[in-house]
């Protein structure tokens, strides 16, 4: 599931993101409805696509699956995985940050194994303003 407090954050950086000549995509394996309404909810200008069964974050070597202990967990929240991505992986995306140039080769990427480390608006701002 998506931190909506990141994905808040990343609309109050997206006019200065388009400003230093970057476009904003956010990737989620959640179904399209669900993107949809998180999308009309945050109000959010930027696109926010489906990685369904996670395929894209799997190339990029960005997916993991949940362990047993942890699936109780998040029920425990009321966060329902298999709801929200439509199958039953149990697995989540690595949160990442990829800058990709105009040639489609990669210029930055930030990803880090601990899901509460999140790349700041900010960062991305700064590799933008360096190419």
């Amino acid at each position: 599931p998506y931190c909506n407090a990141e994905l808040a954050a990343l609309q109050k950086s997206y006019d200065a993101i388009k400003e230093a000549g970057g476009e904003l995509v956010a990737i989620s394996p959640q179904i399209v409805d669900k993107n949809g309404e998180v999308k009309k909810k945050l109000r959010l200008d930027y696109p926010v696509l489906s990685d369904l069964g996670n395929a894209y974050a799997k190339e990029l070597c960005l997916a993991f699956a949940l362990p047993d202990d942890l699936r109780g967990i998040y029920a425990g929240f009321g966060i329902n995985l298999e709801a929200l991505h439509g199958d039953n992986l149990w697995e989540l995306p690595l949160p990442a940050r990829i800058v990709v140039d105009k040639a489609g080769t990669i210029r930055s990427i930030e990803a880090h194994p601990d899901y509460t480390i999140r790349p700041e608006p900010t960062a991305t701002l700064e590799v933008l303003k360096g190419l």
